[in-house]
C-alpha cells in the first residue's frame, strides 16, 4: 500500500478540471488523478501535462455509472488506504440555444449535476482521511435559480436541518413538475442547470454538517465553490476567465492549511464565503 497522499479531480480531461489536475500537480505532495469516461481522452490529456513536466496519474471515472464510481472507490482503499482530496467537477450544461425539451434538459442535468455527483460523495467521503478536503464545484447561478424560487422552496433549501433524503425527493420532484410542465407552477425556477447546482450547494451544507457530527476531530472540511464563469466547451469563448483563473477557489479550497476550521459547509466564490 502507497502511503503517498492522493487526490482525484472529476471530469478533468478539458477544461476547468484539467486546469485543476495542473495546479495540483504543481502543488500537492502526493499522487493526483485525472479522470475521465473516456480512457483515451483522460491518458491523452495525462500525457499533455506529462510534457509539462508534471507527473498526473489516470483512473478511468464515468460518474453516472454506480459500477465505474465503485471501482475507483475499491481501487484508492486497495492502494492508497483512503483519500486526501475530493475535488467533484464533473457536470454538463444545455447551451441557452438549445432546443431540446426543457423536461429532457432537467432529467439529464439533475442526473449528472446533482444523483451522480451525490453517488461520487456517498462513495468516497468514507474513505476521506483525517484533515482531508472536499470541493464540489457549484455555481454561482445555484444563488440565482435560489431566488427565482418560491418562499417555501427558499425556505426549505436554506434550511440548517434539511437531510440529503429531503433533498433528494425535492431534486427528485423538479424533474418530475419539469416532465410534467408545472415547474414554474410549482415554484421552480426556469434553469435546469441552476437547480441542479442548488442542489450541489445544499449537498455540500448537508454533507458538511454530518461530518462535524461524525468526525469532528478528523478536520475534514468540505466545501462548494464557484469556479466563476470560464472560457470551457460548457460556458463558450465569451466567458471572461482562463480555465487557470478558474481552478484558483477550488484549489485553495483543497489547500485548505491543516488545523484550519473554516469555511466548512460553506458556499465560496473568489476565495470568500458567500452568504446563502
Amino acid at each position: 500500500m502507497s502511503c503517498s497522499p492522493v487526490a482525484v479531480v472529476t471530469g478533468s480531461n478539458k477544461g476547468i478540471g484539467f486546469a485543476i489536475v495542473r495546479a495540483l500537480g504543481k502543488q500537492f505532495s502526493g499522487d493526483v488523478y485525472l479522470t475521465a469516461r473516456d480512457a483515451d481522452r483522460g491518458r491523452a490529456a495525462v500525457a499533455e501535462l506529462q510534457a509539462e513536466g508534471l507527473k498526473p496519474l489516470f483512473h478511468q471515472l464515468d460518474i453516472n455509472d454506480l459500477q465505474s464510481i465503485r471501482a475507483l472507490r475499491d481501487f484508492l482503499k486497495e492502494k492508497y488506504g483512503g483519500l486526501n482530496v475530493l475535488i467533484n467537477n464533473a457536470g454538463i450544461a444545455f447551451k441557452v440555444a438549445d432546443t431540446t425539451p426543457f423536461a429532457t434538459q432537467a432529467e439529464v442535468t439533475l442526473r449528472t449535476n446533482f444523483f451522480a455527483t451525490r453517488n461520487v460523495c456517498t462513495e468516497l467521503l468514507p474513505l476521506l482521511k483525517p484533515n482531508g478536503r472536499v470541493v464540489n464545484i457549484s455555481s454561482i447561478v445555484s444563488v440565482r435559480a435560489l431566488a427565482g424560487c418560491s418562499q417555501d422552496l427558499q425556505q426549505k433549501f436554506r434550511s440548517d436541518t434539511i437531510t440529503e433524503e429531503e433533498l433528494m425527493k425535492l431534486m427528485e420532484k423538479f424533474v418530475e413538475d419539469a416532465k410534467k410542465g408545472v415547474h414554474e407552477r410549482e415554484g421552480w425556477p426556469n434553469t435546469a442547470y441552476g437547480v441542479s447546482k442548488i442542489g450541489v450547494t445544499v449537498l455540500s451544507r448537508i454533507q458538511a454538517r454530518l461530518l462535524n457530527e461524525t468526525r469532528k476531530a478528523d478536520g475534514i472540511l468540505l466545501n462548494a465553490c464557484c469556479p466563476g464563469w470560464v472560457r470551457t466547451d460548457m460556458a463558450g469563448p465569451k466567458a471572461p476567465k482562463t480555465p487557470e483563473e478558474g481552478a484558483e477557489t477550488p484549489v485553495y479550497l483543497a489547500f485548505l492549511p491543516p488545523g484550519a476550521d473554516r469555511p466548512h459547509g460553506q458556499f465560496v466564490s473568489e476565495k470568500k464565503v458567500l452568504p446563502w
